[in-house]
Order: structure tokens, then C-alpha cells, then sequence
């Protein structure tokens, strides 16, 4: 489908634009040419000069030390302490002047930003490594998929097994002093789990609610992946159960990767043990 593609488009151009972020409360460092932060705050110590302009939007600005150039804010507030020194002009376009210009925007949904931006931006990073994780090892996902949406109770119970049993591991190989470069590894497959698994929860819940909206299409399997990640992380930024979603994805997601690397037959042994019906063909 066509709006697959403009959908990934939209998360790279997004993830450019976020890169940039940085974490509030930041600080300027001495002798840098001019600070620019967005979504987050910028402090200027007494015993700090910045040579050059300060740029700060969607976030406040205090200044207390020496800036060699002019100090702008957008959406934001601009605040200069007893004995601070700005050379150049002070602009501070606060979220009520901006409504006075700019009915339609809304200043809390703006300054919401401010606080949730490491979480959009960690959504959108996690997003497109899945995307990137799918195209890199489709079969596999794929695999993953068929596990989640056949047997998702045993793929909860085999990733919290992989998820209990990575903490005594990794005690074992950091007491074995040899084994401890093999910790990076154990870390590095975890992710992997769990970036696969995502991947494969997504595809579930991306072609049940594509066969829900339009029963008659089927889905590409780009365009589930990718109205499934909305969907999950949508889910996931809903206060107080949004760790909850978070948690059953990655559980079930990472047993399902590890079910995707072993064989029906075994994987239907595990099954009839716990009781169930047989896996079917993928």
C-alpha cells in the first residue's frame, strides 16, 4: 500500500528532527559558540560564559552567568538574575504572546513536550529499530509472529523464564572473570529478543485491526508492522498501565523470539507439556 511508505518517511523525518533533543535542565558550558535547546531547559551558572547566542525552544531560559550575544526564547520564559550580563538583545516569545499572534496554538499541549520528549524520542528510536530489525530478518519475524498469535500464553511463559534467568547468568559469567565480555553478548541478544518480539506483536496487532477496519484487503505485512507500532506504542504512553503494556509486550515478544529459533516439533513437546493444542503449520 502506498501509505506505508509515507508512514516510515514520517518516523525518519521525525527522528531527524528530534535529534536534537536534549534533556531538561541543561547547562552551558564555558567558551561555546551559543547553546540552542529544544524541549528542555537551559541554566547559565554565575561563573559561565557563553560566547554567542542562546536559543531555547519550547523551554525556559534563566541566565545568571555572561552571555555574549542575544538570549531568544520560544514558547518559554526568559529570566536574567541579579548580576548577569547579556551583551546582546533579549527575545522571549512566552506560549500567551504566542496565542495572541497564533490563536489555534495550544500552549499545554506545546509545554507538554518539554516533559514527555525522551519518551517520544525513545518510541520513535525503538520504532524504527524494529523497522529496521524487519527488514533486515523478515523469515524470522515472521516466525516470531506465527508464535504470538498461535501460542501467546507460552511465549508469556518462556520470556519471563528468559527474563529471570539472564539475572543469574549474568552473575555467573561476572564472577567467572573470563565470562564477562560474554555479558555484552547476553545483553545484546536480549535486545534483540526483544526488538524481534515487538516487531512480532505488532504484526498481530496490526493485521487484527486492518482485517477489523477493511476486511476486504489484506494487509502488507510493512503497512501491519507499522499501524501496529502506533497502535502499541499509543498504548504505551497511557499513564499508570502504559508499563504494563510495555512489560507484556517485551515478555511475550522476547519468548516469542526464542520460539522463532527452535523447531515446531520441540516447541509442540513444550506446548503438550503445559497442555494445549499442537502448533499448526506456518
Amino acid at each position: 500500500m502506498r501509505l506505508a511508505p509515507r508512514l516510515i518517511l514520517a518516523i525518519v523525518l521525525a527522528l531527524l528532527a528530534f535529534s536534537g533533543v536534549r534533556p531538561a535542565a541543561v547547562q552551558a558550558a564555558t567558551g561555546d559558540h551559543g547553546k540552542t535547546v529544544i524541549f528542555g531547559n537551559l541554566y547559565v551558572r554565575p561563573d559561565e560564559v557563553i560566547d554567542g547566542d542562546v536559543n531555547v525552544i519550547f523551554g525556559n531560559a534563566e541566565v545568571a552567568g555572561h552571555v555574549r550575544g542575544d538570549v531568544n526564547t520560544v514558547f518559554g520564559r526568559c529570566t536574567k538574575d541579579e548580576g548577569a550580563v547579556i551583551d546582546g538583545e533579549e527575545h522571549c516569545l512566552t506560549s500567551e504572546v504566542a496565542q495572541a499572534f497564533l490563536p489555534w496554538v495550544n500552549a499545554p499541549t506545546f509545554m507538554s513536550f518539554a516533559d514527555q520528549d525522551k519518551r517520544l524520542l525513545l518510541r520513535l528510536g525503538s520504532s524504527a529499530i524494529v523497522l529496521l530489525v524487519f527488514l533486515l530478518f523478515p523469515l524470522r519475524m515472521r516466525l516470531a509472529h506465527d508464535r504470538v498469535e498461535q501460542h501467546p500464553g507460552l511465549a508469556a511463559v518462556v520470556g519471563i523464564g528468559a527474563a529471570i534467568a539472564a539475572i543469574p547468568l549474568a552473575v555467573v559469567l561476572l564472577v567467572s572473570i573470563v565470562g564477562i565480555p560474554l555479558i555484552a553478548l547476553e545483553i545484546a541478544a536480549l535486545l534483540g529478543g526483544v526488538w524481534l518480539g515487538t516487531g512480532a506483536v505488532a504484526l498481530v496487532v496490526g493485521r487484527r485491526l486492518s482485517e477489523l477496519v477493511m476486511p476486504a484487503v489484506t494487509p502488507s505485512p510493512l503497512w501491519a508492522l507499522v499501524l501496529g507500532l502506533v497502535v502499541v506504542s499509543a498504548a504505551e504512553t497511557v499513564p499508570f498501565v502504559g508499563w504494563a503494556v510495555t512489560a507484556m509486550v517485551w515478555v511475550v515478544g522476547l519468548g516469542a523470539s526464542i520460539l522463532a529459533f527452535l523447531r515446531p516439533a520441540f516447541v509442540d513437546r513444550v506446548r503438550a507439556t503445559i497442555g494445549g493444542p499442537p502448533m499448526r503449520s506456518a
